[in-house]
């Protein structure tokens, strides 16, 4: 079994997250300011609690190698991509000590703390399998933005966006991601008890991925 094999298993919900329409206006440019705005606030509290569940994994870790697979992913949260959000807010006045104090949504709540609940009531494996949509997803729409020709690369105001998640070092990051959950899944038949429950952690996950786009787009109608 391999994260393939995941994404297979439920390839509707997977092709409704990686092409929901908040991805679909966001390369075009036309997707309002106020959602995108909104998802980045919602975002940055989000990234908050995956890091949290980055550092779970060290703790569930049962070897050091393992321990060490998960850092890097720790200090990319912490380094990489909430810096790029905090960046990207300040051109809206709103400042890092902004960001914390917002509230989350519902489907922001419903979603991380689904997450750190798999991985604690769960082995390490569980947990992989409920952090992999996003960063498998993340890296396949940023690939697939950024070598799409209908993609708007020419003043679109989320071009930042575009280049973090299809750029080399947030790719590389994914990667190194991707092998280690392969190898946690290798010794899993996916036709298992144990590969079923994987599967079904995995489809979860990718649900709240889609509510979480949707609660995005949401704001304009319920403003």
């Amino acid at each position: 079994m391999n994260h393939q094999d995941l994404i297979n298993a439920c390839r509707k919900d997977w092709d409704a997250y990686t092409k929901h329409a908040f991805v679909r206006q966001l390369a075009k440019g036309t997707l309002a300011q106020p959602c995108f705005l909104h998802y980045l606030k919602q975002d940055f509290l989000f990234l908050k609690q995956y890091a949290r569940a980055y550092a779970l994994a060290i703790y569930k870790a049962r070897t050091i190698a393992d321990m060490r697979k998960a850092l890097p992913s720790v200090h990319a949260l912490l380094d990489t991509e909430i810096g790029h959000h905090i960046s990207y807010c300040a051109k809206w006045g709103l400042s890092e000590a902004d960001l914390e104090a917002e509230d989350e949504d519902f489907g922001t709540v419903a979603y991380t703390r689904y997450v750190l609940d798999a991985g604690m009531q769960g082995d390490i494996v569980d947990l992989y399998a409920a952090l992999a949509p996003c960063s498998l997803g993340y890296a396949e729409i940023g690939r697939n933005l950024c070598h799409d020709a209908k993609t708007n690369r020419a003043n679109n105001p989320f071009e930042s966006w575009i280049a973090l998640y299809g750029g080399n070092e947030f790719q590389q990051s994914v990667q190194q991601t991707t092998e280690h959950i392969d190898a946690l899944l290798a010794d899993i038949d996916k036709d298992s008890r144990r590969g079923q429950e994987l599967i079904t952690v995995f489809r979860t996950a990718t649900r709240m991925e889609i509510a979480f786009w949707q609660q995005g787009l949401d704001i304009t109608s319920a403003e």
